[in-house]
């Protein structure tokens, strides 16, 4: 199969697992989180669209083979070296579309513009431990009732899943606007478990962060004050690898800084001229 043929299976071809927003403009690659948390990051890259042309790849679904990071990585790899010949893009990931975009630039650093890390997630045992104790602090009594019923209520495990990304908002939005509907296909939690399974195995055997020490690129943390990902302790643990990762935390801002009344246009405006000043 060539690089064509991987594209049109990806549904990047067509455009139905990629949209592209903004016409004019430095080139940005927005990858969503989850992993299997497709469109996520449309509304994101839809906001860069004034100044920037910016493209949200949708990512490979769950099939016969399991997935790996490394089928992430060649995925996109894929992409940037057919769609953008001769151009650097910027890559700026959420949450897991973060640690993918690490995992990206550790492999091709030449092929790429600069690295933005949006609500990065964690890579080292602390840092999901800090993580776990604040979502316990923060799960209401009424939160875990209605989780513990979740079981009778929704018995598909995938419409569980949603169920409960969506009972489990407050822990992770500060002050969420109201967003337009996103476009999103059915939640695919084979791939999410399989992908998220192979990370941990990287970070285990100490593939990462320690193979991010190849990436030169300017690179740049985003994070929210109230996400629960610990982003003090993820910046301290990246920046053993990392030395000239910048980092830059908002007041009253969760997870997605994009939604968030408080911080939304302090946020974009950092991200905009970051892209502008490293394109």
């Amino acid at each position: 199969m060539d690089l064509d043929e991987i594209l049109s299976t990806l549904g990047w071809q067509d455009g139905s697992r990629m949209k592209c927003y903004g016409r004019d403009g430095s080139t940005v690659i927005v990858l969503h989180g989850g992993p299997a948390a497709f469109g996520e990051a449309d509304p994101l890259a839809q906001a860069l669209s004034d100044e920037f042309r910016t493209y949200a790849p949708w990512q490979r679904r769950s099939g016969e083979k399991t997935l790996t990071v490394a089928q992430h990585v060649e995925d996109l790899h894929c992409l940037i070296s057919t769609r953008f010949k001769g151009v650097l893009p910027t890559l700026v990931g959420e949450s897991w579309g973060a640690m993918l975009a690490l995992a990206y630039a550790s492999e091709f650093p030449d092929t790429i513009a600069s690295v933005v890390l949006v609500g990065c997630g964690t890579f080292d045992t602390a840092s999901r431990q800090k993580m776990s104790e604040i979502i316990q602090q923060r799960t209401s009594e009424e939160m875990r009732s209605r989780l513990s019923r979740l079981d009778e209520e929704v018995t598909d495990p995938e419409e569980q899943t949603m169920a409960w990304v969506e009972i489990t908002k407050p822990i992770y939005d500060y002050s969420p606007i109201q967003s337009s509907a996103r476009p999103r296909e059915r939640f695919d939690l084979k791939g999410h478990d399989e992908t998220w399974r192979d990370m941990m195995r990287c970070q285990e055997e100490d593939v990462y962060p320690q193979s991010f020490a190849a990436i030169k690129v300017p690179v740049i943390m985003l994070h929210g004050d109230y996400d629960p990902h610990p982003g003090r302790m993820t910046r301290n643990t990246l920046r053993q690898t990392i030395p000239h990762m910048e980092y830059r935390e908002f007041e009253k801002c969760g997870h997605s800084p994009w939604l968030e009344k408080d911080a939304r246009e302090d946020f974009l405006t950092v991200l905009r001229e970051w892209i502008k000043r490293h394109a």
